[in-house]
């Protein structure tokens, strides 16, 4: 196989129509390092930018989603380039798809659109997705706001980060002060948006693309996208479930039992996961959180285009299963087996001749 480099985020992604999506401190390079040094311990030719990379330096084993890091790994021989790194339109790596490159990872231009979470809900409600009831709030509007929904409700980031800046709000004047920290902050841009909170059980499913896959020692072809065995979320602070860089998602998630994963729900809504997963043409895992009603029903309400893929592989990382690796361990996979069968689904850019 050709030599892989893993990309990670360098800077700030440029607002788009007012909005901003936070950054994650370090970037994503703390998952990117877990990922390179797992490849290399099963001996898959990854590059570093450092010879001798240390165990404990997330930046010894991934590159900067610029233009020097991506011409840093080509000199180093890298011919497939892991976008562990969050991408929009016009995103640098654009700029090398004319070369013999392959790619894991999404398409900037779809991640681009559906990392709008109004967008998206949009999109999803006007297939019969299940999504909830949801009102967009602007800056010049908040003030004098008129809502149809019903409290309690979730505030939250239209391009948003897992559950960073997602906050439960249980009346008016609570929402008036968040709104008023959520804007003077500045982290999220100047609209925001709210939807019905859901009282019933979170799960969180992990969508793979369609494509050839070892299971088990089987190779087996999905025509279609499937869904990763979901993972139940509990122990929310005030509602949400904590950001996983502050409580590890071991320490809140499981999978469910057997006797729960085969129930007409959980079939139910990995249909409409997958249906989803359709609509927006995935080339790489996706991760959809979704959460029941009083009667048990499904909402998807939060599709996010690049699940964290935290992992293990380095003895001070013990406890950083992802809630995708977490999913893949209940079919019989390791972390190596999750990042090879999510290897194998490398794609050529349009106009690559390789």
């Amino acid at each position: 196989m050709n030599r892989i480099a893993i990309l990670y985020q360098a800077q700030l992604p440029p607002t788009k129509d007012g909005i901003q999506k936070p950054m994650k401190p370090g970037g994503y390079s703390d998952s990117g390092a877990d990922i390179a040094f797992e490849l290399l311990e099963n001996n898959i030719d990854v590059v570093t930018p450092v010879k001798n990379p240390k165990r404990n330096n997330d930046k010894d084993w991934v590159f900067p989603d610029t233009i020097k890091g991506i011409e840093l790994a080509l000199q180093k021989g890298a011919k497939i380039f892991w976008l562990n790194t969050v991408l929009y339109q016009h995103h640098t790596i654009e700029n090398y798809f004319d070369q013999e490159l392959e790619i894991v990872g999404q398409t900037p231009e779809s991640v681009d659109f559906y990392d709008d979470k109004m967008f998206t809900n949009s999109l999803l409600k006007s297939k019969n997705i299940p999504i909830p009831k949801n009102e967009l709030i602007t800056i010049e509007n908040y003030n004098n706001l008129s809502l149809e929904l019903a409290f309690p409700l979730v505030l939250k980031p239209i391009r948003g980060r897992g559950s960073q800046g997602v906050t439960k709000i249980d009346n008016r004047n609570e929402l008036l002060e968040n709104l008023t920290k959520f804007f003077s902050a500045k982290s999220y841009g100047n609209a925001a948006y709210v939807e019905q909170y859901l009282n019933g059980q979170e799960i969180t499913i992990t969508v793979m693309p369609q494509g050839n896959y070892v299971i088990n020692n089987n190779e087996k072809y999905f025509n279609s996208p499937w869904c990763l065995p979901a993972v139940k979320r509990f122990n929310h602070k005030d509602g949400i479930a904590p950001y996983n860089g502050i409580v590890a998602v071991m320490e809140n998630s499981e999978v469910l039992s057997d006797n729960e994963l085969q129930t007409t729900e959980i079939q139910e809504v990995y249909e409409h996961c997958v249906k989803s997963a359709e609509l927006i043409g995935i080339k790489a895992p996706i991760r959809i959180d979704c959460r029941a009603n009083e009667q048990g029903k499904y909402f998807l309400f939060d599709l996010n285009m690049k699940p964290n893929m935290t992992g293990p592989s380095r003895a001070h990382r013990n406890n950083q299963d992802s809630l995708t690796l977490l999913s893949a361990r209940k079919i019989g996979w390791n972390y190596f087996n999750l990042l090879n069968n999510i290897l194998n689904q490398k794609w050529k850019p349009a106009g690559n001749n390789v």
